[in-house]
């Protein structure tokens, strides 16, 4: 059915108003639903340009995280209140930011995986379980508008007030197949994942930098990559909306011997392409000058990827193939998703280099070494012993040596 017309919505942005929105989600009962929206392609940082809050007896708050600022009062009268999220690690961390830490979650995105529901975007989950159609037309907004329009405000409430509902249908489908300690050890592996570090070579993510062949071009690119996150940082802008990635490679292919023959460039576009150019520019000469030359490739410090094992450890391709086939019947069977029973890194690791001797044991208590939660390796265990202990005894291929 469809969703009812909404009331107009309010945004609260005032120290007295969030106060008195706190004391009001303290007098409610039960898990409280969160959610919040970010800026993403817009701006820079990831940071909340608005949070949302349901709970049973309280209502839906919405906070106007900027305005607000320091949240540490909600978070005090939440501490030991479980938080309902849909896709709970797509918040946390901009949550953290204004002093919000949840000490207990249920993430109804995760949980449907685990139940082994086919699509699990908020809209069709709330419409599969509640029977409800839940429009998603403002999912790619820019959030950091103001005034947010009430059309927004509206969609970000209804993002909310449905899901304290959605998580009792998703716990019930989970207790029926006898998955409910499978959510809570995942729930609590995703409140305690930390956030990974700043990569360096973050640059080298440039789309086209494939197509450059040589050190020095490297350079370019890279400096022009440095330079246009600077200045997004600066702005808050995406860097993307400043000047694109093709642009960067274009010029640093290119090298454009003259500040005027950069501007000329065709490729070299975007809103602050001509504006910045002198930014640009002396990027450009930076990465020239530079004795700082980079690799045409970094090298890996771990295993290979995959796609290589057959030539360079071919007992270790076997077993990987044997444990993938393995697991998806094991998938099937328990209905979870491949990815949800060990992670893709983490089977890859194991058939690398399994332990001595190869036991259930053994095996076990490398995967909880390796961050597996305990449910994951309680239920692939014997799959991953059975399918490399039958990948050392298949024959070789025609074309493949005897080990």
């Amino acid at each position: 059915m469809e969703q009812a017309p909404h009331d107009t919505v309010d945004v609260i942005d005032t120290r007295e108003e969030f106060l008195a929105a706190v004391e009001a989600i303290s007098a409610g009962e039960g898990p409280v639903a969160v959610d919040a929206e970010r800026a993403s392609g817009y701006r820079y940082s990831q940071r909340a340009y608005l949070i949302q809050i349901f709970r049973r007896g309280s209502g839906t708050f919405l906070f106007d995280p900027p305005a607000v600022g320091d949240f540490a009062e909600l978070d005090t009268a939440l501490a030991d209140v479980e938080w309902v999220f849909h896709a709970a690690s797509q918040d946390l961390a901009c949550l953290r930011e204004v002093g919000l830490d949840p000490q207990r979650i249920f993430d109804t995105e995760l949980g449907a995986r685990l139940a082994g529901l086919a699509r699990v975007g908020l809209g069709t989950v709330v419409e599969e379980l509640l029977g409800v159609h839940l429009a998603k037309e403002h999912s790619a907004a820019d959030w950091s508008t103001r005034p947010l329009p009430q059309s927004w405000l509206v969609y970000a409430a209804l993002d909310v007030e449905l899901l304290v509902d959605l998580r009792d249908a998703v716990a019930e489908l989970l207790e029926s197949q006898g998955k409910s300690e499978i959510a809570r050890q995942e729930f609590a592996a995703t409140l305690a994942r930390e956030a990974k570090p700043a990569n360096p070579d973050a640059w080298r993510r440039l789309s086209g930098l494939h197509t450059i062949r040589q050190p020095r071009n490297l350079a370019v690119a890279r400096a022009l990559w440095l330079a246009r996150d600077e200045y997004a940082r600066e702005i808050d802008t995406a860097p993307g909306r400043l000047l694109p990635d093709l642009s960067i490679t274009a010029a640093a292919k290119t090298l454009p011997a003259t500040r005027n023959d950069l501007a000329k460039l065709r490729e070299f576009n975007g809103r602050a392409s001509r504006s910045q150019l002198p930014r640009w520019w002396a990027a450009i000469e930076a990465g020239r000058a530079s004795d700082d030359l980079p690799p045409l490739r970094v090298p890996g410090d771990g295993i290979p990827p995959a796609r290589a094992w057959s030539d360079r450890n071919p007992d270790a391709d076997k077993r990987l193939r044997a444990a993938r086939t393995a697991f998806a019947e094991l998938s099937e069977t328990l209905a979870i998703p491949v990815e949800n029973l060990l992670t893709p890194e983490l089977l890859r690791r194991i058939a690398w280099e399994p332990p001595e001797p190869l036991t259930p044991d053994s095996v076990r208590e490398a995967l909880l070494g390796d961050g597996a939660r305990p449910w994951q390796a309680d239920a692939t265990v014997q799959s991953i012993v059975t399918a490399f202990v039958e990948a050392s005894q298949s024959e070789p291929a025609p074309d493949e040596p005897a080990s």
